[in-house]
């Protein structure tokens, strides 16, 4: 018996002149077609592989974005007809036969990526969009970060377990997205933020070393590091500690960066918290450039300048920006008010170190000459100053610093570092009460924990966590922490945080409960796979590799949503709409 004949023998893209005199068959969308004569016509067949040029007698009938079968042998192209600029650039298909698979009206536009297009209308023909090089490129690169990430977690001894998308609504610092309960009318299951609450529960079970490649759905405004459903690799060991869990994870996304670049990250440095704040600016900062943020305060600390009386003044340098136009300063300046600074202090160096500014005369020599040597000022530089507390200070600064100097996502490499001994709570509410800097089962520091014990009101906020942030490039890609397992430890932060023990019962019982059944001590970790892809692939916009993201507004063009449901249904659930 006869073997059947394949539809297609070879992708596109994989043809090299090392094919050269074999038949083949291709199959794909027609990409472009350029008349030869009168009869003869290149035809460029393009699939997820790339594109081959297929030599056609009588192509006529052949429009953009039709799906075609072409048989041909590989033959070296012409002498002088080679396209470096492809893979496939050294050979042809022909003579062809071509079998149209299906027609194709016009596409809503170009695919060929050198025509900027609206990203609604995108959007909005997604499986259009989708056969672009780009796209296909960017997909390609979240399947290899998917599966780099599952090697190196089961071959560092984790076991995948999968969480319930429906639960109970649990309180993580987001809004929820609710789904009403047919069978419960008037109850509704939340969607998961993220599986926390369920790892947790994998190491009271004994699982040890838990991971999952997650989807986490949080009802918060979108931008371009965010969307209502994202996934990420959620992690958690028993019997670690912070070190391990950095080691876990730095391993992880080490082999996802080699998986994509060829290049595996030599190291992943650690900074403090205190330190990424007073150097950047920032807890998630940049360091692929220079810019730091330079103390100042004891240089002026018996100034006449009253705007620099302040708790703090520090300042960076810009080099080569003193020529920036008063219109462009005063922009900056009003900038830095939105930001929440009271000014913004600018001074521009001329030869000699000379300080040409403003706020010059109210400034001394020793003062002036201190300030050049402090920032290491440099003829031709700018420097922006900032005085107020130093919160404010550090988070202006941190924010011109970015809008000054910031290199786009994909230039100077890739820059991993970890940030650590973020404080245990970030803030006093308007009753005196700390405010948790991540979730209130965080671990104190070790160093720190007596401190819990005794401190009150602002001592509390020098109190270290063991939690622990991944950034690359100035983006977050996730956080994790070291558990509290001690029921003593646990009580103390919630009586701190004003949780009464019935208020957490309610919040939080089927995890209390379970840790009095023997918690190990434990620890985990979570990071956005769709930012790690996003800047693997140089894209600044995790949309760009996300098959079928929402828009800025939430909206999804391709399928309408959201959208009404009818009445019956509404009636079914139990619900009424309020106008």
């Amino acid at each position: 018996m006869t073997p059947p004949t394949p539809m297609r023998t070879d992708p596109c893209g994989e043809l090299r002149a090392d094919d050269i005199g074999r038949e083949v068959a291709v199959c794909g969308w027609v990409a472009r077609r350029r008349e030869h004569g009168e009869h003869l016509a290149f035809v460029d067949v393009r699939d997820r592989t790339g594109i081959v040029q297929c030599v056609v007698d009588g192509a006529h009938d052949l429009r953009s974005e039709y799906v075609v079968r072409v048989v041909g042998t590989v033959r070296r192209r012409p002498e002088g007809t080679a396209n470096p600029n492809l893979p496939t650039g050294e050979i042809e298909l022909g003579p062809c036969e071509v079998e149209v698979l299906n027609v194709a009206e016009p596409p809503p536009f170009p695919i060929d990526e050198r025509t900027e297009v609206d990203e609604t209308i995108r959007l909005r023909h997604r499986y259009v969009d989708l056969r672009s090089e780009r796209m296909q490129r960017n997909l390609r690169v979240r399947a290899e970060v998917n599966s780099a990430i599952r090697r190196s977690m089961e071959r560092q001894g984790f076991t995948e377990v999968e969480t319930p998308m429906l639960i109970a609504s649990t309180p993580e610092g987001a809004r929820d997205f609710v789904v009403p309960s047919r069978q419960s009318p008037g109850s509704f299951y939340a969607l998961p933020q993220s599986p926390q609450l369920f790892k947790q529960l994998c190491m009271v079970g004994g699982v040890d070393r838990y991971y999952q490649i997650a989807r986490c759905l949080r009802d918060e405004d979108l931008r371009a590091d965010r969307q209502f459903e994202f996934m990420q690799l959620d992690a958690e060991a028993s019997f670690v500690g912070q070190d391990e869990v950095l080691d876990f994870i730095s391993d992880a996304v080490a082999e996802a960066t080699e998986a994509v670049t060829g290049q595996r990250p030599a190291d992943f440095p650690t900074m403090t918290w205190h330190e990424a704040r007073e150097r950047f600016g920032s807890d998630k900062p940049d360091v692929r450039f220079g810019m730091e943020l330079v103390e100042l305060t004891r240089l002026f600390a018996h100034t006449d300048f009253n705007a620099f009386k302040a708790p703090c003044v520090k300042g960076i340098r810009v080099p080569g920006e003193a020529t920036t136009t008063r219109n462009r300063l005063d922009a900056l300046t009003d900038q830095a008010k939105r930001w929440g600074a009271k000014g913004l202090v600018w001074m521009r160096v001329g030869d000699g170190l000379a300080i040409e500014s403003p706020v010059a005369k109210f400034l001394d020599e020793a003062e002036l000459s201190g300030l050049a040597a402090a920032m290491e000022a440099e003829p031709g530089d700018l420097l922006l100053l900032v005085a107020d507390d130093l919160p404010t200070v550090c988070h202006v600064l941190g924010l011109l610093r970015l809008e000054l100097g910031r290199p786009v996502v994909h230039e100077g490499g890739f820059h991993y570092l970890w940030v650590v001994d973020f404080p245990l709570f970030e803030a006093l509410d308007e009753d005196g009460r700390p405010v948790p800097s991540h979730h209130p089962f965080t671990m104190p520091h070790p160093d720190d924990r007596a401190r819990l014990e005794r401190a009150e009101g602002e001592e509390l906020l020098a109190i270290r966590a063991q939690s622990y942030d991944l950034v690359l490039n100035g983006w977050e890609l996730g956080s994790g922490s070291v558990r509290i397992h001690r029921s003593d430890i646990q009580s103390r932060v919630f009586e701190l945080l004003g949780i009464s023990a019935e208020e957490a019962q309610l919040k939080f019982g089927f995890l209390l409960d379970a840790f009095r059944y023997g918690a190990p001590p434990h620890a985990g970790f979570a990071f956005g796979i769709d930012r790690l892809a996003a800047l693997l692939a140089g894209e600044d916009n995790i949309r760009e590799v996300i098959a079928f993201p929402k828009t800025q507004s939430g909206s999804d063009p391709l399928t309408s949503a959201p959208t009404p449901i009818p009445a019956a249904q509404l009636r079914e659930l139990g619900l009424r709409l309020i106008e």
